[in-house]
């Protein structure tokens, strides 16, 4: 009998390969792409993108984001979900200062970097967040593999949004703040 058990352990391990390799990577299939659609459609109805965003004073940041940031904590709505959203909007290039980024924050405008907090269930493992980074336009950004960043963002890697954010305090994902922004709009 044990001489079976390594042949059907390997037909199980093959068949569950093509399984597991069917469902791809956790980010940027066309479902996270429509839905971070829905995300930024969301942030410019709220004038946290697009042509008449608000601004706020931008402060120092860090790799990778950008040199300088702004950084909002609302609420949206999106597919019948509400839940807590943080736009932080990226500036650079290195050496750019507050004062060239309020005199021209298009021209140093580099990414906007969004989560928000999808409804119960969507990445228990991870807080339910969604990731996703856009470039000014709205369109989303891609990894050096082409992969569009929009999703469970470089889930079980070793860098990425999720490798990084679940060393925040607070088991919240969140750095900026202590304040309980990820349980906003939540019921």
């Amino acid at each position: 009998m044990k001489k079976f058990a390594a042949p059907a352990l390997a037909a199980a391990l093959m068949m569950a390969a093509p399984q597991a390799f069917a469902e791809g990577p956790p980010f940027g299939k066309p479902e996270d792409q429509a839905y971070a659609a829905k995300v930024w459609a969301a942030m410019e109805a709220m004038n946290l993108a697009g042509d008449h965003m608000i601004r706020a004073f931008p402060y120092d940041g860090t790799d990778p984001h950008g040199k300088m940031l702004e950084t909002f904590y609302a609420t949206a709505t999106i597919e019948g979900h509400t839940g807590a959203l943080i736009v932080k909007r990226n500036f650079g290039p290195e050496g750019v200062d507050a004062d060239q980024v309020l005199a021209d924050p298009g021209k140093h405008l580099g990414a906007v970097t969004v989560m928000f907090k999808r409804e119960e269930g969507y990445d228990p493992d991870n807080q339910d967040w969604f990731w996703a980074k856009f470039l000014p336009d709205g369109s989303l950004d891609k990894n050096p593999k082409g992969m569009a960043l929009a999703g469970r963002v470089a889930k079980g890697a070793k860098k990425g949004c999720i490798a990084c954010h679940s060393g925040a305090g607070g088991d919240d994902y969140i750095f900026t703040t202590d304040a309980p922004i990820g349980k906003m709009g939540m019921k």
